[in-house]
């Protein structure tokens, strides 16, 4: 529309130039204050359109986080807090809304007003100068049909000029995404990788290793400290190594650089030898399981929820074993077995079903290397021995890295790591740390306390 009606208005003000230049000098005579008044309106309603849209998102954001967490809501009574900030941003938004509604028609009463004064005008002097002799009736009537064919045109200049802002800032949200940093890849060929470990196996560089390893958060102030600082550690080929702090102490944190989910600020982390960063990342991901703390299931059934954690190959076999190691046999009770939905995030199960089920997809592809965040921590007690129980039989298997609170869960583990503010205190058994490390045996005591 921007396009074909510019060409008609530039066709309309030659043809009316040529028919009788002066009465066409005159209908130009309001382009200037026109596009004056065009280049400050794009200006202010760009801005106002792209706080509108920000707006929409805050709006949208606390709909559907009220909707997901409504048992929350319920629960904590917080219902007219909820609706009393949904009246404030709508509020917000409506009063922006005007301000757009506003701009758009002072803008078109502008474009509108002028031209047909123009017109009127024209109109008046070309029949002075019919009357004068100096301008045929004729040309006169053609002059104004041409005139008043433009005006659709430039009436709906304001209006495109409007969609063309809506457009033009919510193109920049877009690209603002578009363009943020991807996730940089390894450029390391597979056949040149697959060389490494058997070289430096031999120099004790197997299984997972941190290499001096700092992290801090991108968008954290410069003068604040490392979140992991000098993180220095060894689990051995085959081994298990739990994590074990206070709250606070960047457990999870140095868990989440294993698979990338975090880059390190600083030093490195390898996998039988080789360089994390110099593996493509679908590589990398394949060698590496994780289970979070917090599960999360996707609106799919039991089954596809669990082999997401498996190659394309894994069937029922791999299904059923995974679901047993992780205690989660209640799956073949539900309604429709494996094959039944659990829902959006899973809500239809408990916390600790929804916990099992992520142990299972985390184990089902037979990882090398397994990354569990507490895995446990949802599971009573005598769920949680059966689970151990097996856990014991797949971490035989594997090289793991685990982040424990309670002691069970740390004698799953051959070694412990006891990290305090972000660095590593001490390496050693549970039984051995008992026994020297002061910390540490508070940390397990209150541990076993609350497990009381």
């Amino acid at each position: 529309f921007l396009l074909v009606n510019a060409v008609t208005i530039l066709s309309g003000i030659a043809i009316m130039l040529a028919q009788q230049w002066t009465l066409g000098l005159v209908l130009l005579a309001p382009a200037v204050p026109v596009m004056v008044v065009c280049w400050l309106f794009e200006r202010r309603y760009s801005e106002v359109a792209r706080r509108a849209q920000d707006q929409v998102g805050d709006l949208t954001t606390v709909v559907e986080e009220s909707v997901l967490g409504i048992r929350i809501i319920k629960g904590f009574g917080r219902h007219r807090s909820q609706a009393r900030a949904f009246r404030e941003l709508s509020r917000t938004l409506r009063g922006t809304e005007l301000a757009k509604a506003r701009l758009l028609a002072s803008i078109w009463g502008v474009i509108v007003t002028l031209p047909e004064f123009a017109i009127g005008t024209a109109l008046v002097l070309g029949t002075i100068q019919v009357a004068d002799g100096r301008l045929s009736a004729g040309t006169l009537v053609a002059f104004l049909s041409t005139a008043l064919a433009l005006r659709w045109p430039v009436d709906s200049i304001g209006f495109l000029l409007a969609m063309s802002q809506e457009a033009a800032t919510a193109t920049e949200r877009y690209f603002e995404v578009m363009h943020a940093t991807p996730e940089s890849d390894g450029t390391t060929t597979v056949a040149a990788a697959a060389t490494v470990p058997a070289a430096r196996e031999s120099d004790g560089e197997g299984g997972l290793r941190f290499h001096g390893v700092e992290f801090r958060y991108p968008d954290a102030p410069a003068d604040a400290p490392p979140v992991l600082a000098r993180i220095d550690l060894h689990v051995r080929p085959g081994e298990s190594m739990a994590l074990v702090g206070a709250t606070g102490t960047g457990k999870t944190t140095l868990t989440a650089l294993v698979p990338r989910l975090h880059e390190v600020t600083s030093g490195r982390i390898t996998l039988d030898g080789r360089d994390i960063t110099g593996m493509p990342r679908e590589e990398l991901r394949e060698l590496v399981a994780v289970a979070f703390e917090e599960p999360t299931l996707f609106s799919a059934t039991v089954g596809e929820n669990v082999l997401m954690g498996a190659p394309g190959t894994a069937g029922r076999a791999e299904l059923d074993r995974a679901l047993s190691v992780a205690q989660a046999d209640f799956a073949h009770t539900l309604p429709q077995g494996t094959g039944t939905q659990v829902g959006e995030q899973g809500l239809s199960l408990s916390g600790g079903q929804r916990q099992r089920l992520a142990l299972a997809r985390a184990v089902v592809g037979r990882p090398r290397f397994l990354v569990l965040d507490d895995p446990l921590s949802a599971l009573d007690v005598h769920t949680e021995a059966a689970v151990e129980a097996a856990l014991r039989r797949v971490l035989a298997e594997t090289t793991a890295l685990i982040v424990a609170h309670r002691p069970s869960t740390v004698l799953l583990a051959d070694r412990v790591a006891l990290i305090s503010d972000g660095r590593i205190a001490a390496v050693g058994t549970h039984h051995e740390l008992l026994r020297t490390h002061a910390e540490y045996a508070h940390l397990m005591s209150g541990a076993e306390e609350d497990g009381r």
